[in-house]
């Protein structure tokens, strides 16, 4: 099994952009994704004793976003504690719709598109999103990209699961829009 090592010196030249695109996908918000990849720097920094080495850099950088990501609904949650975020997208019993998934290359595939390409699409996924009213933006990444329960998004934000799923079938054709324009065209 391949020891991976870890070199913090090099993590802003390699992985912020990374990292800042994931964030900026899950809390639509540039100045909050750019804390939450400073916080996972610093998280890094003082967790580096605890890497065992099994997992790449990229791939143990990317589970401390995550639960940065998570404290920072948790957070936000108007009723703190009462509500659940969760980060698997696998495990949401209401997955109708989850398009966008079942759209994104397998990184582990040697027969998907380059890393070049795939990245492009990425973030023209993530420049659609930015354009999306903000509630709806909120509402798709909490829905399709962190795969919150409907229930628990209904709960958080306050409103009624008819309202979640016009805002989500809005975001959806927005984003095929704008993803037509600028991606699928190109």
């Amino acid at each position: 099994m391949i020891r991976h090592e870890l070199h913090p010196d090099n993590w802003v030249d390699n992985y912020a952009d990374y990292l800042f695109n994931y964030a900026v996908g899950r809390v639509s918000d540039a100045e909050i994704a750019k804390d939450l990849v400073q916080e996972t720097f610093f998280a890094g920094l003082n967790s580096a004793k605890n890497f065992k080495g099994d997992a790449a850099e990229r791939t143990w950088l990317i589970a401390i976003l995550k639960r940065k990501v998570i404290d920072y609904y948790r957070k936000i949650n108007s009723k703190k504690g009462k509500a659940e975020v969760r980060m698997n997208y696998r495990s949401s019993s209401d997955s109708d719709g989850d398009w966008m998934e079942e759209q994104v290359a397998d990184p582990f595939s040697t027969l998907e598109n380059d890393a070049l390409e795939n990245e492009e699409l990425g973030s023209a996924i993530y420049d659609c999103i930015g354009k999306l009213p903000k509630k709806q933006a909120l509402v798709f990444n909490m829905k399709t990209i962190q795969g919150i329960s409907t229930e628990d998004i209904c709960k958080e934000l306050g409103i009624n699961p008819s309202n979640l799923w016009v805002m989500i079938h809005r975001a959806r054709t927005a984003l095929m829009g704008c993803l037509n324009q600028n991606w699928f065209n190109i």
